[in-house]
């Protein structure tokens, strides 16, 4: 029997990251689900703050070379690599001079967020996916974290749909209590459209602030996590309207077979999945 495949796209990874809620789930889930029989992939942002001696990151050419086009100009993608020896598992990061050479990840050291976080945004998803093609590696499962991930769902299911690789896969978004302030730049609806997204897949995008770009990722997952306890009510709200499969927070160290488990109950069909 073929192992299932689990891509898992995550904002935050430790150790590469301080210890967070969600880096150290983004650490020891995929560890501990490639523990139980599953295959993983697991990409995070190359954030300038992520320490590449120390870490051994090195660049994999042959994933590295391609551009991607955003707001008309061309960003090359450059893939790199790293191990955690003591778990067995790579992370692949997705690096770009333009978008992640500061060093800080999302905000500067006054707290104010970056003005192109959109375009990182925009960036770090597609530059996922069209690695994992490069990989030639169907997931079964792609499992996001963290609001920068959450135009993958979106991708996946609309500029993606006829794309073999990922025609079996189910996607699942976990919601933490990450928010941030104020609005994405005004024009991020315009920059993220491709091929196969209409201006009616993105308008709850009005503004394009943390909830919103929560609610497009819940929209278009096949599955909900609660990663914090605290997660928006607004968002939890959201959820139940959509009649999305929802995997309620569970506290760290139980978590790991009720996740595998919900994986395995999304791929057999045993929710009522609305996609």
């Amino acid at each position: 029997m073929e192992k299932i495949k689990v891509l898992y796209i995550s904002q935050e990874i430790s150790p590469y990251l301080p210890e967070t809620e969600m880096s150290v789930i983004g650490r020891n889930l995929p560890q501990g689900v490639q523990e139980r029989g599953r295959e993983i992939r697991t990409f995070m942002p190359r954030f300038g703050c992520v320490n590449e001696r120390r870490n051994q990151l090195h660049e994999v050419i042959r994933l590295s070379g391609m551009n991607l086009i955003i707001d008309d100009t061309d960003h090359p993608l450059i893939i790199k690599v790293a191990s955690i020896q003591c778990a067995r598992m790579q992370v692949y990061f997705i690096d770009n001079e333009d978008y992640f050479q500061r060093k800080s990840t999302l905000a500067d050291e006054q707290g104010v967020y970056f003005e192109d976080n959109d375009e990182r945004l925009i960036f770090f998803a597609r530059g996922v996916l069209e690695t994992v093609k490069k990989l030639r590696w169907p997931p079964d499962i792609v499992h996001c974290h963290g609001w920068f991930s959450a135009l993958v769902p979106l991708y996946l299911k609309k500029a993606y749909s006829e794309e073999p690789l990922f025609q079996r896969s189910r996607i699942i978004y976990s919601l933490y209590n990450d928010s941030f302030t104020g609005n994405l730049n005004k024009a991020f609806k315009k920059k993220l459209m491709l091929e196969g997204i209409t201006d009616k897949h993105v308008s709850l995008l009005n503004p394009p602030d943390y909830i919103n770009l929560s609610k497009l990722a819940i929209n278009h997952a096949d599955g909900i996590i609660l990663g914090s306890a605290d997660v928006d009510p607004g968002l939890k709200d959201h959820v139940a309207k959509e009649k999305k499969p929802v995997l309620e927070y569970q506290p760290a160290g139980d978590y790991v077979d009720l996740y595998s488990d919900f994986y395995d109950n999304l791929l057999n069909g045993s929710f009522n999945v609305a996609n």
